[in-house]
């Protein structure tokens, strides 16, 4: 099988997270955990299964602990190893050897775009892609190594859809799509346009394969919306050079960015789980009597 043109990955890992303060005053909210694994554990893993190789998360302040966690940890592995468990020593030494990560701070929270930039340098003149921290998506074949099949096939940038209820628009860049078929091509995208002026339902939902192209637009960017360095902004003027391709995620997404989204995540995932579904089920019987 050819090797894909696809081998790095950026994942933006600076915000402050303050959806979820006190939690997050001292903690990444990327490593507040869904059960027993961290939120940023599924996106990296999603991007192995889709056949990245590297990635650079693109941390801030404080994000100390993201490191830590994808690093070997010699004294733990010591104590599991000398304790004879071996089930959590593989799952621990696993987790370092997922994938080459590496790391850039963005030293200033402007925007996705701003943060996208920030791993210029790593990523080269290569087609790369961008999963964004907070979005969860569960589908099989992974979300992202659908759309890079899609950007080995059509040679244009993708981006990830999901139709969202009409009232809901103004949380999301929202795209237009040629002659409203779910996965044609784009032809507008708006960065959480204000109710009634969305020209679709259709809200990117958090992954994009990219052509290296938007690294220029992104560094003469202007402020958008909040202010802030605007991926959406730059895509749009990337869609009048060439063509930008919307992919239509079939699949389960949780915003984990979002207090009732990670709940949702948590007891969705609880009850997959072999060592808690019926105990989950049980409780959750109970509690709704």
């Amino acid at each position: 099988m050819a090797q894909s043109s696809i081998r790095k990955a950026i994942i933006p890992a600076g915000g402050m997270g303050t959806r979820f303060l006190p939690a997050t005053k001292a903690q990444p909210k990327e490593m507040l955990p869904i059960i027993d694994t961290p939120a940023i554990q599924y996106i990296v893993e999603e991007a192995v299964k889709s056949g990245i190789e590297s990635i650079v998360i693109v941390s801030g302040r404080h994000k100390r602990a993201i490191e830590d966690h994808f690093d070997k940890s010699y004294e733990l592995e010591a104590e599991l190893e000398a304790r004879g468990n071996e089930e959590l020593l593989k799952t621990v030494q696993s987790i370092s050897r997922l994938a080459d990560i590496y790391y850039v701070r963005q030293k200033e929270p402007l925007g996705l775009g701003h943060a996208v930039m920030c791993a210029r340098r790593f990523i080269g003149n290569e087609p790369f892609a961008v999963l964004l921290g907070d979005d969860i998506l569960k589908s099989d074949p992974p979300c992202l190594k659908q759309m890079i099949d899609i950007y080995e096939r059509e040679q244009a940038s993708v981006v990830a859809v999901m139709e969202v209820p009409w009232d809901q628009t103004h949380k999301y860049g929202i795209a237009a799509i040629e002659g409203g078929q779910r996965g044609g091509r784009i032809t507008q995208l708006v960065e959480k346009p204000l109710p009634g002026q969305a020209p679709s339902n259709s809200a990117v939902v958090g992954r994009y394969v990219l052509h290296p192209a938007i690294f220029d637009l992104l560094e003469k960017a202007s402020p958008g919306k909040a202010g802030e360095i605007q991926l959406t902004d730059s895509l749009q003027r990337l869609l009048e050079q060439q063509p930008l391709v919307a992919y239509p995620f079939d699949g389960m997404r949780y915003d984990v960015g979002d207090k009732l989204g990670f709940v949702q995540a948590t007891i969705d995932f609880a009850l997959e789980r072999e060592d808690l579904s019926d105990a989950v089920r049980q409780f959750l019987r109970n509690k709704l009597k």
